[in-house]
């Protein structure tokens, strides 16, 4: 952990004072996270996704900003979770309605691209749909597939994605969120205080939290 910087939080004068019992000491205006707490959050959300993927549920994964969002697709594609990796969409969750009525939409225009339907309409009209579609995929493309609110959203970055987790909240949806020094930890249902910041960071906590995942799947493939 400590070689991918898990341990370093944010400047001493940008920090949650919620978060006192998760870091263990200053060094160069910096504060340190407390790995063992880490270690331990980390545990306790792996046990949680490990069960909740071996019973066959579904998870979400959100990371917008650029240093999560490569880490955030790769993960949830090894691990077959949806995610949100470019910008959240007020309502995509409360107003689920909606989202999906556009996902539908999304996986037509999908169809009638790979149909080469696309391709036989007048040049104005093609290149309208065209366009829809790529915005649908930019924005969607981590959710195409997805036919109802997950089980569980794991969240990177507590400040970044405060909007979907406020959704999580509304809904009932358990969260897991890694958390920095700035952070409330008292908002998700399991916090991992971490190092929000560098790539090294995020894409350890959710290797970690990608291969509990994989192998509940397997249990699940085993024990359906």
């Amino acid at each position: 952990m400590m070689e991918a910087g898990v341990h370093f939080g944010h400047g001493t004068s940008k920090w949650n004072p919620r978060m006192e019992p998760y870091i263990s000491s200053k060094r160069k205006g910096i504060h340190i996270i407390n790995l063992i707490r880490t270690a331990r959050f980390l545990s306790e959300a792996c046990d949680l996704v490990f069960d909740t993927a071996s019973r066959g549920k579904q998870f979400l994964i959100v990371g917008t900003k650029n240093k999560a969002a490569d880490s955030v697709a790769r993960a949830a594609i090894r691990a077959r979770c949806h995610y949100v990796n470019k910008k959240w969409l007020g309502g995509m969750l409360t107003n689920w309605y909606t989202t999906e009525t556009i996902l539908h939409k999304f996986r037509d225009l999908r169809t009638e691209q790979k149909m080469g339907r696309l391709n036989r309409l007048p040049k104005r009209d093609s290149a309208m749909l065209k366009r829809q579609l790529s915005h649908l995929q930019t924005y969607l493309g981590g959710i195409k597939y997805m036919t109802g609110l997950p089980d569980i959203v794991i969240i990177v970055d507590q400040q970044e994605e405060y909007m979907a987790l406020r959704e999580c909240m509304i809904l009932g949806i358990p969260t897991i969120c890694l958390i920095d020094t700035n952070c409330d930890p008292d908002l998700a249902d399991i916090s991992i205080p971490a190092n929000d910041d560098a790539i090294a960071s995020i894409r350890l906590i959710l290797n970690k939290l990608v291969f509990a995942i994989c192998e509940g799947r397997s249990s699940y493939i085993r024990n359906p």
